[in-house]
């Protein structure tokens, strides 16, 4: 059966990858018919299936797939007053997803992707390889100029220092896409055609101190080591911007996995991203983003956490501050977005109050260690 795993030397496929620490997180506002075709692979984990929209519309799942399903109704009951922080109309949604989630593991996918296939005509599991990419090591702090070290028919070169070669926890993993490109408006409306088929059998991990725009198509993450700081903001409807909700979480994201010493990896797996979206519409919601990411990026660049960010709640608590007081200065919005962080950090605390003690009783423990 495709998406499992089978024994050396058995015919019998072996229980799937992590079936039971991960769930899938979907946003829609649509019927997911689309999971017809990911059903060999998604089948065996449980779906988060968060509706955005109308919460009145009947949304329709394919039989035989495990899931729960929550709509903006559901958000307010759940969340209350700290539903502010959960977007609506934007894809921004899903991070409630990953509020709910009791997994250890996530990984968020949109509705307008497919299962490519690789240059060999082959389906990709792309599931299965972000679970290969979270369950190895990364490279963060000395780069490999063979990529993923860590793959089979690979290694460290020589020169690669044997005290770095344990690598870092990965916390996240980032795919990629075929066919329509994850492009901005203006580079969409010059290059209207463009369609990605290159395909490059490669698994890189981001290096300390470089940025990325992160793309939540196509993701997965370690929930446990991470998931507080995967808050994709305030965006799409009474927001003055929109499509900076998955880019913003992996600055937050990126700074504090540098700063915790946490790997993040890019490249495989590649889906087909089937649907491009219309550059007019997307120019109106990025328009106020394309000239903020110009003082953004080089906040998050300098951005700085001190040793008492010893857990990720107290890195992101950090960083709204810093949004608050600097970025704040640009427009009122960052004000209110450094708010909903805050409000973010609260009400995860609440639904995950567990781990939000095993991460103040870790943080002690590393204080008694030094």
């Amino acid at each position: 059966m495709a998406g499992t795993v089978t024994v050396p030397g058995s015919s019998v496929p072996s229980t799937p990858l992590l079936k039971d620490e991960l769930d899938i997180v979907i946003p829609t506002i649509r019927n997911l018919d689309f999971l017809e075709m990911w059903r060999p692979f998604f089948q065996p984990y449980h779906l988060i299936i968060v509706q955005d929209g109308d919460p009145s519309k009947v949304i329709k799942v394919p039989e035989g797939f495990d899931y729960e399903l929550y709509n903006r109704n559901d958000i307010n009951r759940i969340l209350g007053p700290k539903a502010s922080c959960i977007s609506f109309k934007d894809s921004a949604c899903r991070c409630f997803g990953y509020m709910v989630s009791k997994k250890k593991y996530v990984f968020t996918i949109d509705d307008d992707c497919f299962v490519a296939k690789d240059p060999s005509g082959k389906d990709i599991n792309a599931l299965e390889q972000h679970i290969k990419n979270l369950l190895s090591p990364s490279t963060p702090f000395f780069f490999n100029t063979l990529y993923d070290p860590y793959r089979e028919g690979a290694d460290f070169v020589r020169g690669y220092p044997f005290s770095l070669r344990e690598g870092a926890p990965t916390a996240v993993s980032h795919g990629l896409w075929l066919n329509i490109p994850d492009y901005d408006a203006p580079t969409q409306m010059v290059k209207p055609r463009e369609r990605n088929s290159r395909y490059v059998d490669a698994v890189l991990t981001i290096p300390k101190g470089t940025l990325f725009p992160m793309c939540g198509m196509n993701l997965a993450f370690d929930r446990q080591l991470i998931g507080p700081a995967m808050y994709f903001g305030l965006m799409g409807d009474g927001q003055p911007i929109g499509r900076y909700d998955d880019m913003w979480a992996g600055w937050c994201v990126k700074v504090i996995c540098d700063h915790l010493s946490l790997g993040v990896k890019t490249g495989l797996p590649y889906l087909w991203h089937s649907k491009a979206s219309n550059p007019f519409v997307n120019l109106k919601k990025e328009y106020k983003g394309i000239f903020w990411q110009e003082d953004i990026i080089p906040f998050f660049q300098s951005a700085t956490l001190s040793k008492e960010c010893d857990t990720v709640q107290k890195c992101y608590i950090s960083l709204s501050e810093q949004v608050r007081e600097k970025l704040g200065k640009i427009d009122p919005y960052f004000v209110k977005l450094a708010d909903a962080m805050v409000t973010w950090i609260e009400a995860w605390d609440e639904l995950n109050p567990s781990a939000a003690a095993a991460s103040d009783v870790a943080a002690e423990n590393g204080k008694a260690a030094k």
